[in-house]
């Protein structure tokens, strides 16, 4: 079961920084297809995956602390550090939306999760 679940927590975090990266070229007009969009995404995903390797996020994929924090954060240090070291933009108001937007899906998924798991243990008690 938690490879199971370690498997769709590592494919809803690279899903929703694929969404976020594909949003974000799409709301400044950029419509060059899949790869351009894996291209913005590349340095969040790498900060994904660091998220994982420093929590071993396998372990317990659907905790918010200390999985899910740390997912965020290192998508959102590491994109930063990555954007910046090949220079791409990394404005103040980006790094909000991105701090933001990363948070909401990284950590709010998870906890969506474990909300609809108490509720249904809740329910499942006679």
């Amino acid at each position: 079961m938690r490879g199971r679940a370690a498997a769709w927590a590592a494919a809803a975090d690279v899903v929703w920084v694929i969404v976020f990266a594909a949003i974000g070229r799409r709301s400044h007009d950029e419509h060059e297809g899949a790869v351009a969009v894996l291209a913005t995404a590349w340095p969040f995903l790498a900060g994904v995956a660091v998220g994982w390797l420093v929590t071993r996020a396998w372990r317990r994929p659907l905790a918010l602390w200390p999985t899910g924090v740390a997912v965020w954060a290192g998508a959102w240090a590491v994109g930063m550090l990555l954007r910046l070291a090949t220079d791409q933009g990394i404005a103040p108001s980006f790094q909000v939306v991105a701090a933001v937007f990363l948070g909401l899906g990284l950590v709010g998924w998870r906890a969506v999760v474990r909300l609809a798991s108490r509720r249904r243990a809740t329910q499942a008690r006679p």
